[in-house]
């Protein structure tokens, strides 16, 4: 099970789900560009002591990390998807995929793959949950089916 966040822009989120990914044996992918150094103080701050114990991989493209993982299962998650996060089997090998927290994924890739497209519901008075949330949620989801 892996983590691929494109384009993130706020460096506590990632560090926020950083830290979710060591806990879980997670790896994670950040597909470039980033919009902060992984130096940032804030993004090691959020993740505390865990972040040096986190496998992660940068890709420098969209296309390169598509490349480097041509048959793994994908599952995007958009707020504008039909399908439910929950109605899915995820595989051991899943790779969750998330967009930024600004402008999510990018059209061209959500047309790509419309067949792996979820959403988490909210039915109250906001657009969206932070990603670090939205991350942890799916995560847990994904992993509760796993044999244990």
């Amino acid at each position: 099970m892996d983590v691929v966040l494109i384009h993130p822009t706020i460096p506590w989120n990632t560090g926020n789900i950083g830290r979710s990914c060591v806990s879980t044996d997670t790896h994670l992918h950040l597909v470039a560009p980033l919009g902060f150094e992984l130096s940032d103080t804030q993004l090691k701050r959020a993740g505390l002591d865990y972040w040096p114990h986190l496998t992660y991989t940068v890709h420098d493209s969209l296309e390169k990390f598509l490349q480097a993982f041509p048959d793994r299962p994908k599952f995007l998650f958009s707020r504008f998807a039909e399908k439910l996060y929950w109605d899915v089997s995820y595989p051991t090998d899943a790779m969750l995929i998330f967009g930024s927290e600004t402008d999510g994924l990018p059209d061209d890739f959500k047309a790509r793959f419309s067949e792996s497209l979820y959403r988490i519901p909210t039915p109250g008075k906001v657009r969206s949950l932070n990603l670090s949330t939205s991350v942890g949620i799916v995560l847990f989801e994904a992993l509760r089916q796993q044999p244990r």
